[in-house]
């Protein structure tokens, strides 16, 4: 490692500013979770710090302030991968391009994926079909306790959940189940099994703070991985972990709410003096993207954008903030998937240029080749590092390639 290096990514999960170019292909035409939630909220959002790091100014932007002289540089990315996951969208942006997209069942799981279940599991299962969650353990909750067998879902993401009862399937059980049908649905490609448990009785079943996430592992080396055989700190806060299967991390920081992770990134800044923090704001997918809650949607950005200035505050001279997202989830739109958007980059530091637009950047994975040449730990496979267009000497951006750091 040459000297002290760090930056700060922070993901706010599903935070699209306009439907991509594709977006047809999906279904998400007219989508755009950003304007459509400040224009649903009749103007009383107020996000002055992202407002003045350079949010309105990013090209598709229309409900945000236009400031003048925006203190970080901006611009926007295009998903190159197919999908719209939360998988699909960080593995890019840290140096994966997927050719395939992961698999979706909105006709419901097929009978050999249930036969293998029952088989290496000892279960059987309830529905296997796309669900809302809450819905379909308030629906099914009394047989599921009559039955013991858990509750099985999906959704228009590449999941495979499964919910029980605590007092039916301890927790730790829930977990053996989902780490044994992660085995196989491996070969099936399917993105995320997800622990869903919950307690309660008919009429007022409720999801617990036990979700665990067990992710299809990353099929070829990422930013993360090249970071930690150089022996940089790499903490993901949040459900990064999960996300990239538990690979590539020296520490992981668990938070539940935005203001929580939030909590976590600081701290994290005040220990870490070297490498990668990442965290993911995953209140905004969750709790209000998919619920069609825009209302609540705003709330959570106003939260958000009023602890920029503390974040701000912990940054050193050379350390690199990153503000983005890894896919959309407009909660205007009659739909309550992911949809398929362009997603915001703002870039801040105390030696970053101020006021530079980056324009439209060809994948997310741009992203990470600037990080792999800020770090100076090699070139990853994807992406077109804008470094030197954000730094404060001459030179352009182009393709780095540089050796491999891992």
């Amino acid at each position: 490692m040459k000297g002290q290096k760090r930056a700060v990514v922070i993901v706010i999960d599903s935070l699209g500013i306009g439907e991509l170019p594709d977006a047809h292909l999906y279904k998400d035409e007219g989508s755009h979770t950003l304007d459509n939630t400040v224009k649903a909220s009749a103007g009383l959002v107020k996000l002055r710090n992202l407002s003045s790091l350079g949010l309105g100014l990013i090209e598709g932007v229309n409900s945000v302030k236009k400031v003048k002289k925006p203190q970080a540089c901006y611009g926007r990315m295009k998903e190159a991968s197919p999908g719209k996951d939360t998988t699909t969208g960080h593995w890019e942006m840290f140096g994966i391009i997927l050719k395939n997209p992961f698999a979706t069942f909105p006709g419901g799981f097929p009978g050999k994926i249930k036969d293998e279940f029952r088989r290496k599991t000892g279960y059987g299962w309830l529905w296997g079909k796309p669900a809302s969650g809450t819905e379909i353990i308030e629906r099914l909750g009394k047989e599921h306790i009559r039955t013991k067998n858990p509750i099985v879902y999906t959704s228009a993401d590449s999941v495979f959940q499964i919910a029980a009862h605590e007092d039916v399937m301890p927790v730790e059980e829930l977990y053996r189940v989902c780490e044994v049908a992660r085995g196989f649905l491996n070969r099936y490609n399917i993105g995320r099994v997800i622990a869903r448990p919950f307690t309660g009785r008919g009429g007022s079943f409720k999801r617990t703070a036990g979700r665990k996430d067990f992710s299809i592992p990353p099929p070829s080396f990422t930013l993360l991985d090249a970071l930690k055989k150089k022996g940089f700190s790499v903490v993901g806060i949040g459900k990064i972990g999960d996300i990239f299967a538990h690979r590539g991390l020296t520490e992981e920081i668990h938070a539940g709410g935005n203001m929580e992770v939030l909590e976590g990134v600081m701290d994290a800044l005040k220990k870490t003096g070297n490498g990668l923090v990442l965290a993911n704001l995953v209140d905004f997918d969750m709790l209000y993207g998919h619920r069609n809650d825009a209302p609540g949607y705003a709330r959570a950005l106003e939260d958000a954008d009023g602890r920029i200035p503390e974040l701000k505050k912990l940054l050193k001279g050379g350390d690199i903030l990153i503000i983005t997202a890894d896919h959309g989830c407009d909660p205007t739109t009659p739909s309550t998937d992911h949809s398929r958007e362009y997603v915001p980059l703002l870039v801040f530091g105390k030696k970053i240029k101020k006021g530079v637009n980056l324009g439209t950047r060809g994948s997310f994975s741009d992203l990470g080749q600037t990080l792999a040449q800020f770090f100076d730990c090699g070139g990853l496979l994807a992406g077109t590092s804008f470094l030197t267009s954000i730094l404060p000497k001459p030179g352009g951006e182009g393709v780095f390639r540089g050796r491999r750091g891992y």
